[in-house]
């Protein structure tokens, strides 16, 4: 990727961003010339990142921190804000999936996953947003879902969750045009990452192998490519997948033809 002036300089906080499309969007924001803040609580899996930046690694710094333990993100942010000085963009990639039946998904799990997919990224936006306020200035995107969009079997709280996150950041971008503040979601489809393999089920724990699916996706770099571009454009939704992605339209202009078709889809 040739670097240009679109982040050359920028900083560029993105979570999760140890493991999947965090980690490669990670190496492209490098390439770009973006100073970082990388995080996710895999502390080791952030250094090795790190250090795989190469010549570049001296523009990336490590912010490890839980997104179901947030009661300290505050003081993280203003740590962030006082070493870089601003925060111009905002990826929020960190979350988790679910593969269990809603009447075996007990509702402390449905309470962890909105724990990590929905509080944890809106505290993280709500310490940074304060901050690009001051400055009339950012992008804040955070990650969804095509299930985002639409009910799907074996994902009710991570469905619910990715839902969520449409109408907060819908409604952050409404309240905060004037402040010149730009909002984004990210709408993955299937794509070749480890999320089906940590996934939790129905006693909270993970799933423990790839789905077919997910093993025929984009890959994590490709899907990086979109997504950067989707910044470039400045696009509200940006759409990552393949043909997967045609059921978000079915569902829009056709609903009764998306309920046949999701009924028969191999949801595992």
């Amino acid at each position: 990727m040739k670097r240009n002036s679109f982040f050359l300089g920028k900083v560029v906080w993105v979570t999760g961003a140890s493991s999947g499309i965090g980690e490669a969007l990670v190496y492209k924001f490098a390439e770009l010339g973006a100073r970082l803040i990388i995080s996710s609580n895999d502390i080791t899996g952030l250094e090795r990142v790190r250090e795989a930046c190469g010549d570049n690694s001296g523009n990336v710094s490590c912010a490890a921190f839980d997104l179901s333990e947030t009661s300290d993100i505050e003081a993280l942010v203003e740590q962030q804000v006082r070493r870089e000085g601003r925060i111009d963009y905002l990826l929020n990639l960190g979350g988790i999936s679910q593969r269990a039946r809603i009447e075996e998904t007990p509702i402390w799990l449905d309470r962890k996953i909105f724990e990590i997919n929905y509080f944890g990224t809106i505290a993280l936006i709500k310490a940074v947003l304060p901050h690009m306020i001051r400055r009339k200035s950012g992008h804040i995107l955070a990650t969804s879902s095509i299930t985002g969009r639409f009910g799907f079997p074996l994902r009710s709280a991570y469905s619910a969750s990715k839902q969520a996150i449409h109408g907060f950041i819908e409604t952050l971008y409404l309240e905060n045009k004037r402040n010149n503040i730009r909002a984004s979601v990210i709408i993955p489809g299937r794509v070749r990452t480890q999320i089906s393999f940590h996934a939790l089920d129905k006693e909270g724990r993970e799933h423990g192998k790839m789905d077919d699916g997910q093993a025929n996706g984009l890959l994590p770099e490709q899907a990086a490519d979109i997504i950067i571009k989707g910044i470039t454009k400045d696009k509200r939704e940006i759409l990552v997948g393949k043909g997967e992605l045609f059921l978000l339209y079915i569902r829009r202009i056709c609903p009764w033809l998306f309920f046949r078709i999701a009924d028969k889809i191999k949801s595992t």
